[in-house]
């Protein structure tokens, strides 16, 4: 994905999507570049109006963002079986600990 982002890069700023420019951008980022790679890239994008497949991108791209951002909050409230469940379970290993300490004194 880093080489589509580098040449997605270099669109944004106006610079050529070329092998050179590829290479730099994916070296600055700490990428060990692979020429095949970077070659086979430029050389699909060399006929793509990349303008044209931005806008035509489905807009639904945004739903998995939106479900992402979400999920912390659904995170953050346990529900009341949650919490009871989880009581429960530190209960249990309560008793669990002073029958082990009984155990002890024998």
């Amino acid at each position: 994905m880093e080489y589509v982002y580098a040449a997605m890069l270099l669109h944004k700023a106006g610079k050529e999507i070329n092998e050179e420019n590829q290479t730099q951008v994916l070296t600055a980022a700490g990428v060990n570049v692979d020429q095949v790679r970077v070659k086979a890239l430029v050389a699909s994008l060399a006929e793509v109006d990349i303008e044209e497949a931005i806008k035509s991108t489905p807009t639904m791209m945004a739903a998995p963002v939106a479900a992402v951002a979400a999920a912390p909050e659904a995170e953050a409230k346990p529900t009341e079986e949650e919490k009871k469940k989880k009581e429960e379970e530190e209960k249990a290993k309560e008793e669990e600990a002073l029958e082990g300490l009984g155990a002890l004194f024998g």
